[in-house]
């Protein structure tokens, strides 16, 4: 007994000297993360709304992705650095973009139809073309034969329809001439970056103050070392945005560190709030996230934004393929944002509408299980996704089996005289009642050694030929392990 004491002393004195030494090995910052994880009603806000749209829409829109006969098979926003079309041919169309056929309120409407919570909006891309009539450039939709502020009309349009709005801001800028990507080689160099971070606070300043109703900021082209040098300004400028902007959101692409980590700190923290690392690419697990706020931005076609004529060079995502994708986002507690790529004109792309409708239609019938939902205590299953809100589990069935029958795995509960029971089950589409071990005969309950519960839900007759992802709700209750029998045999 004393030996084993000896050893149980020992053992814990190395555990808090790796404590110690974990908690020294943190490297004061200066300019890393603030403040942790967000918990005011602005940033709970941002964690339920599920669905978004993100719209890329500039001067791109006007080849693209097209110029001369030539196509360029890159990211159609990107073309003016593709080598399809000459700079300064580029450099001109502004005066060309006259999207007569732009109806900001249309495109709103076919984002609540969708079911999107909020849209991130292009004001200025990499190409330095202002949406919105700043002063501080002549490079702006106030020089163009439309004139009229696309910002303040998107603006206006979806905060009527009751969806939220985040600016999209490029810090790359192709068009002024104080903008560099790698760092300054000399004071020349040095001067001539002043007056481009001059000019970008000066025109994010413009936009909060332009346009109230925003709600967040939504940073690109922050990669550049040039301006990764610049933490300690940028960091200032961040502070003084949000002075501005109380309750303001800002993802993780805008700074980094003194040590130029982006994303996360030095330390592996989060800086800002919210991780935009997962843009195309979904996590697999929670593990993964590190508990950080997310979200996802995906293309339809692959790795196109911005409009381009020719989809055919792409795999096209369809509704099945985007609702599945929205589902294991939130299920693993991000939000999922679809891109639309609207033409020259101003008009979304029939096939681009066709899928927000499809969207719509299934998002009209199980949104519920969507909106304002978390990772269920569930682990991921085979036949699809859980969500959570209070006591309800939403079950997303994509992989329906062949024998109707949705099996169900329930945890092993934290109290060991405890067992998760289902106590009711029900279609979210119509509230039909879905029978839990089929009719008593075709299915049965058990425990494995780990103390899990296996469930079979009985596909109700009208599903059964579905080809669509449908939605079961369960309720779960507790009970007393040695009970569980006759609490079963008492409910199918």
């Amino acid at each position: 007994m004393k030996t084993k004491n000896i050893f149980i002393s020992m053992f814990c004195l190395l555990l808090a000297g790796q404590v110690t030494a974990q908690e020294s090995a943190r490297i004061p910052l200066a300019h890393g993360a603030h403040g942790g994880k967000r918990t005011d009603a602005a940033m709970q806000q941002w964690r339920e709304y599920g669905l978004g749209q993100f719209i890329h829409w500039g001067v791109y829109a006007i080849p693209g992705g097209q110029w001369n006969g030539k196509t360029s098979t890159g990211a159609a926003e990107w073309i003016r650095s593709s080598g399809v079309i000459d700079k300064a041919d580029y450099d001109n169309l502004y005066k060309q973009f006259n999207p007569t056929d732009f109806d900001a309120s249309r495109w709103a409407a076919q984002a609540k139809q969708m079911g999107a919570r909020y849209v991130i909006f292009t004001t200025k891309h990499h190409d330095g073309f202002c949406m919105w009539p700043s002063k501080y450039t002549n490079y702006t939709i106030a020089h163009t034969p439309y004139k009229r502020d696309i910002v303040k009309q998107i603006v206006d349009a979806y905060t009527a329809e009751g969806i939220d709005v985040y600016l999209y801001f490029s810090i790359i800028d192709w068009s002024h001439k104080g903008y560099q990507a790698a760092p300054a080689a000399n004071d020349k160099d040095k001067a001539r970056y002043e007056t481009f971070k001059t000019f970008t606070r000066n025109q994010l300043i413009e936009l909060l103050t332009n346009y109230p109703q925003a709600k967040g900021l939504w940073f690109d082209g922050s990669w550049d070392k040039a301006w990764i040098e610049q933490a300690a300004w940028v960091d200032d400028l961040g502070k003084e945005l949000r002075a501005m902007h109380p309750g303001l959101i800002i993802g993780s692409r805008f700074r980094a560190d003194e040590f130029g980590k982006r994303h996360e700190d030095s330390n592996g923290d989060l800086i800002d709030d919210y991780d935009q690392r997962y843009e195309r690419n979904l996590p697999n697990s929670l593990a993964e996230l590190k508990g950080n706020d997310w979200d996802c931005a995906m293309t339809i076609p692959e790795n196109q934004w911005g409009y381009h004529h020719d989809w055919s060079l792409w795999y096209v995502k369809t509704p099945y393929d985007l609702i599945e994708m929205m589902v294991k986002a939130n299920a693993l507690d991000g939000n999922f944002v679809i891109n639309f790529g609207p033409d020259g004109k101003g008009n979304i792309r029939k096939e681009e509408t066709d899928i927000a409708r499809g969207i719509g239609e299934w998002m009209a019938v199980n949104g519920e299980a969507i909106y304002g939902t978390h990772h269920s205590l569930l682990e991921k299953q085979d036949w699809g996704y859980s969500t959570q809100r209070n006591n309800s589990i939403y079950l997303t069935v994509f992989n329906k089996s062949m024998n109707n029958l949705v099996r169900v795995k329930l945890p092993k509960n934290a109290d060991k005289a405890l067992v998760y029971v289902i106590e009711k089950a029900h279609l979210l589409s119509n509230k039909a009642a879905v029978k839990i071990n089929g009719d008593g005969k075709t299915g049965t309950y058990y425990r494995d050694k780990t103390g899990a519960s296996y469930y079979d839900l009985l596909i109700p007759d009208s599903l059964q030929a579905t080809t669509q992802p449908f939605v079961i709700v369960i309720q779960l209750k507790e009970v007393d392990k040695k009970n569980q029998d006759d609490y079963m045999q008492a409910i199918i």
